[in-house]
């Protein structure tokens, strides 16, 4: 798979190429199409892989690559719901050792998601607007609950 480009600058995904079209997918539709190959170029410098996650909103990229697990995106949906928080604060209320605690919130400064703050006196963090705007989207986003889920992300019936 490769990137290509189309006159007007837009990037698409090339899934295959004949003699005089080539069939292309959109990254933020995912609608595959036919164009003429005069129509489009190839795009040399840009991952395929890195062109597929452009489809995706910045501010959820940006909260994806950060977080790796339960414990750091509950940390930063707590951040959003909760902030600002004070570091004291933050080492009482959850099961974090201070080292850990620290390098998530090293980790969500550098991705900008979390923002240095003072709550109640005290140095804190507190979720910066992509961060609330990304949260925001996941929340919204699941319109077709239909069951429960496992730990593992499996379906279980409700009663």
């Amino acid at each position: 798979m490769r990137t290509v480009r189309d006159s007007e600058g837009d990037r698409y995904l090339l899934v295959k190429q004949s003699g005089d079209s080539s069939l292309v997918r959109d990254p933020e539709s995912g609608t595959e199409r036919y164009v003429a190959n005069d129509d489009i170029e190839i795009v040399d410098d840009e991952s395929p892989l890195a062109t597929a996650a452009a489809g995706i909103d910045p501010a959820i990229r940006r909260l994806l690559t950060a977080t790796y697990d339960d414990t750091s995106l509950g940390l930063l949906v707590e951040l959003v719901d909760r902030g600002p928080l004070s570091t004291v604060a933050l080492l009482d209320s959850y099961d974090l050792c201070e080292s850990d605690l620290h390098g998530l919130l090293g980790e969500f400064r550098a991705a900008g998601l979390v923002t240095e703050a003072e709550s109640m006196g005290q140095r804190g963090y507190d979720a910066t607007e992509l961060a609330e705007q990304a949260v925001e989207k996941l929340r919204d986003g699941d319109d077709t609950d239909t069951g429960d889920s496992n730990a593992d992300g499996t379906e279980t019936e409700r009663e």
